[in-house]
């Protein structure tokens, strides 16, 4: 029996990114939730029934900042892997057990940053 494909949250407040990444993910074969700001994401992290392996968040979105949910979103699923996907990537300090991805990114380094994460 395989194993279930990783579920994935992606947070991302422009629509047309959001719909990019889900995309590329679906197509790498992950399973993809979406959430449009942070406290669509905290509903979605708040149902425990829902598994999610990997939370990928915008550092910048309209109602809190990324390093805000991802504090919340490790109250709500300790240990939770967190990637944060930023056009200004060198310059956002996120916490040692967090990762960052700089936008714009190719498919090929979406898939081998989320298989990093997911591996660690």
């Amino acid at each position: 029996m395989s194993t279930p494909a990783p579920t994935i949250l992606v947070v991302e407040d422009d629509d047309i990114v959001r719909f990019l990444i889900i995309d590329v993910l679906e197509e790498l074969e992950f399973r993809v939730l979406e959430a449009a700001d942070g406290n669509e994401a905290l509903k979605t992290l708040g149902n425990l029934d829902q598994h999610i392996d990997l939370m990928m968040t915008d550092h910048g979105l309209p109602d809190m900042d990324g390093l805000q949910l991802a504090d919340k979103a490790r109250e709500l699923r300790p240990g939770l892997p967190i990637l944060f996907a930023s056009g200004y990537a060198e310059s956002i300090d996120v916490p040692g057990d967090m990762h960052v991805i700089g936008k714009p990114f190719s498919i090929d380094q979406l898939r081998d940053k989320v298989k990093q994460v997911l591996n660690n």
